[in-house]
């Protein structure tokens, strides 16, 4: 039979027991983690969110406390009051906050049974993802997963005191907007009011908050929930949460000081780790260059070393052709990697075609000759070039890839990552922060034959290259910046254009017409004519911060109750069908399948 709670208040969670309290009286109220006998004696291990304590129950002394405890079951829920004491000599668990002591029950209440759980509730079970996630209100019952929430809790509060003494504004937005499809997919909400018309959730709240900034709040922050309907991977959610933010009369300097700043003050807080302030800074083209990607993960090297120069005459045609051709010839130079075997480096081949590479070409620096296929191909000028610029000693690995530069550039910066986690290069609990500046401002898409914008239609160019716009846009740079921690981008921001001219003058770049432009953004046109400021900003990837501030291996452990990589909740089966009254109440009939 159940208990209630009657006139019972807690006095104590289970880790806020100690030995101060040895003597006092306590309720307390949580999970039975386990319950063990031995010989008479009955101890439960007690858990709430703070952690667990034991419950000591004695039959001589409390015969019908000891009575209900036998019924005991793990993920019963249990109400005990009772004296906290010291543990006897000798059982002492130091593993445990509590460990030094035990309430000794007098009275215990069974609140809640429960069914026996599809997997413990503890951090060793090995149960399968799909397990947890569909049960995901036991899943978080586990000490790891708590303690992330607890922890996106404590971030949440130290980003937002933070800005609040900056002189920010926090300001809701709007979540039913309008679509304007430039980028990833909108998720759209039909209209019943308006049938036919859709609403979009928001991607970002950019204009909003660039509105704002034409209304004179001057510092705005939020920490919003977005939407984006793309293919998912371990740092991607359908629907993620943003530290949004944008201020007025500053520029690209300004913003990044308030934000390194900003985050500074969250690693000192949550891990006790003191960021060195200002943090790194480098250009896009440099990180292209060292790294082969706009991410690089500075906790480690082997940079990227370009030979370009070096092979175009050689014998060896691959390189000499992509050379003479405007290509790049890259190298990596991975110290102590001639004991890869082959199949490593075949698998090392197959990862760089992941990122559009036709291959992967290898030298292994052995004490008396190098073993590879391309080798002869080359003079003694062109090994003695190559090692030189590489660096190359006995026992390395060089790897080379041969393409058009943005090929060769990512496919060996991706090889570079990849090598880093798979050799242990990066330190685990390092924390190498860098920004990213003078980002292209536009690239052009060849499958649309137009410019497309790199970050979004409404970033800045630099000032030096305005004149760029006219003669070759393709070359202009943008007042924009990446906040990359480990290889990972969490945040990205830019200084926006606030004259109306400047922004019609992107507009056209794009390809977007006067009709097109006043349909999809006539509201921030027509904004910008009445004094609008110099401002800018910048959005931070809750989420993504929160899985390296954790360690976590997945963005969903730092979610309460998140997605699969096919956009479905395994809880709520979410997304599901809808009733056919519902969709006629919105003016929507669906295609059955072979309709055109």
């Amino acid at each position: 039979m159940k208990d209630t709670l009657g006139h019972w208040k807690r006095t104590h969670r289970c880790a806020e027991v100690s030995s101060s309290d040895v003597g006092q009286e306590v309720v307390l109220m949580g999970w039975a983690q386990r319950r063990r006998d031995h010989g008479g004696l009955i101890f439960i291990d007690l858990r709430d969110r703070t952690g667990i304590v034991q419950l000591a129950l004695d039959p001589e002394r409390d015969p019908e406390a000891h009575g209900k405890a036998e019924d005991v079951r793990s993920e019963y829920v249990l109400a005990a009051r009772g004296v906290v004491a010291a543990r006897p000599e000798g059982m002492i668990n130091t593993n445990l906050p509590t460990g030094e002591v035990e309430v000794e029950v007098r009275e215990l209440k069974l609140l809640n049974p429960s069914k026996t759980p599809p997997f413990m509730i503890d951090e060793w079970d090995d149960s399968g993802e799909s397990v947890r996630l569909k049960h995901r209100y036991l899943d978080l019952r586990r000490p790891a997963l708590q303690q992330n929430l607890l922890l996106r809790h404590q971030v949440s509060n130290l980003v937002r005191n933070e800005l609040n003494d900056a002189g920010f504004v926090e300001v809701e937005t709007p979540v039913l907007t309008k679509s304007t499809p430039e980028g990833a997919r909108d998720y759209l909400v039909p209209s019943r009011v308006n049938q036919g018309s859709f609403f979009a959730l928001p991607q970002s709240p950019q204009l909003f908050k660039q509105l704002l900034m034409v209304s004179g709040f001057d510092r705005y922050y939020q920490i919003v929930k977005c939407f984006r309907d793309e293919d998912l991977r371990a740092d991607r959610q359908p629907e993620f949460t943003q530290i949004d933010c944008e201020l007025s009369f500053v520029d690209r300097d300004d913003v990044m000081g308030i934000m390194e700043g900003m985050i500074a003050k969250v690693f000192q807080e949550t891990l006790d780790i003191q960021v060195t302030l200002p943090m790194a800074r480098m250009t896009y083209a440099e990180a292209l260059d060292r790294y082969g990607v706009d991410n690089p993960d500075l906790r480690f090297g082997m940079e990227l070393v370009d030979l370009t120069d070096k092979v175009k005459d050689s014998g060896f045609k691959v390189f000499a052709d992509v050379a003479k051709s405007g290509g790049l010839v890259k190298a990596l130079n991975v110290k102590g990697g001639n004991s890869f075997s082959r199949k490593e480096l075949d698998d090392l081949t197959e990862f760089a075609k992941l990122y559009g590479a036709k291959g992967l070409a290898w030298i292994k620096i052995n004490e008396n000759e190098w073993q590879s296929p391309i080798v002869k191909f080359f003079t003694d000028e062109e090994r003695a070039a190559i090692a030189e610029n590489t660096g190359a000693e006995i026992g390395d690995l060089l790897l080379f890839m041969a393409d058009v530069p943005s090929v060769a550039n990512e496919a060996l910066g991706r090889v570079r990552g990849h090598l880093g986690q798979k050799l242990g290069l990066a330190d685990k609990n390092e924390f190498a922060f860098v920004w990213i500046t003078d980002f292209p401002l536009l690239e052009y898409d060849g499958e649309e034959k137009r410019h497309v914008a790199v970050h979004h239609p409404f970033t800045a160019p630099l000032e030096e290259d305005l004149a760029l716009l006219e003669t070759e846009p393709g070359k202009a740079r943008a007042q924009a910046y990446d906040l990359v921690l480990n290889g990972n981008e969490i945040g990205g921001g830019s200084i926006r254009i606030h004259d109306q001219d400047l922004q019609q003058k992107m507009f056209g770049l794009l390809g977007i017409d006067a009709e097109e432009a006043e349909e999809k953004f006539g509201f921030l046109l027509d904004a910008l004519q009445y004094g609008a400021p110099p401002h800018g900003g910048i959005a931070f990837g809750l989420d993504r911060l929160l899985m390296l501030l954790t360690g976590a291996d997945s963005i969903r452990d730092v979610i309460a109750f998140p997605k699969t990589q096919k956009a479905t909740c395994m809880m709520s089966e979410a997304p599901g069908e809808v009733s056919s009254r519902q969709l006629q109440e919105l003016g929507i009939r669906l295609r059955t399948s072979g309709q055109s």
